[in-house]
């Protein structure tokens, strides 16, 4: 039986294309976190208050929270209610793979009154409307113009989750996608 010999630079070839991939993929989990420290930095505090405009679902928020004529929505207009903020972008993966359980979230805890306002930022203008019902989204999305509120927020990385308490103030930021488990123990929290 013939014994077929390896090719040393093919299999270094192959051990280095495994390294790199592996490396990459735990760079996407772990690297996102590690600019918690600095978003962390408004736990606790006051939630900075910011103006958008409203592109989808402006019918999901409370009564006189939506600038009739304006379309806007004052993030101090939500007080009084626990707040989910999910800044996003079209373009982003871990973002198209949170929404729909930033989504059950809403309606599960609507009638509680959470308010999950999903706020596209970094992106092109014009894109958020078609991607929520695209997606089936029924909690309402804002247009960050001039990324404005993501500045306010230190928002560096996308999916950013800013929980505010019903007095106004910063529960938890997560950076990431956050899982099911992590999200309920935030939202309950906040309730």
């Amino acid at each position: 039986m013939a014994h077929e010999a390896r090719d040393p630079g093919k299999l270094l070839y192959s051990v280095s294309i495994a390294l790199i991939v592996s490396g990459l993929l735990i760079g996407f989990a772990v690297l996102p976190r590690t600019f918690a420290p600095h978003e962390a930095a408004n736990v606790g505090k006051e939630a900075p208050d910011f103006t958008v405009p409203v592109v989808h679902n402006g019918d999901a928020l409370p009564d006189g929270a939506l600038g009739l004529a304006t379309k806007k929505l004052s993030l101090s207009a939500l007080r009084g209610h626990p707040v989910v903020l999910d800044f996003w972008a079209t373009w982003c993966g871990p973002c198209r793979a949170e929404a729909p359980l930033l989504d059950r979230v809403a309606r599960r805890y609507k009638d509680r009154g959470l308010m999950v306002v999903g706020v596209n930022t970094s992106d092109d203008d014009g894109l958020a409307a078609p991607f929520a019902l695209k997606h089936g989204l029924s909690f309402p999305i804002a247009f960050d113009e001039g990324n404005r509120a993501a500045h306010a927020y230190a928002v560096e990385n996308l999916p950013t989750l800013v929980v505010i308490g019903k007095d106004g103030k910063v529960l938890a930021v997560r950076t990431g996608v956050t899982d099911d488990a992590e999200l309920e123990r935030l939202v309950t929290s906040a309730l």
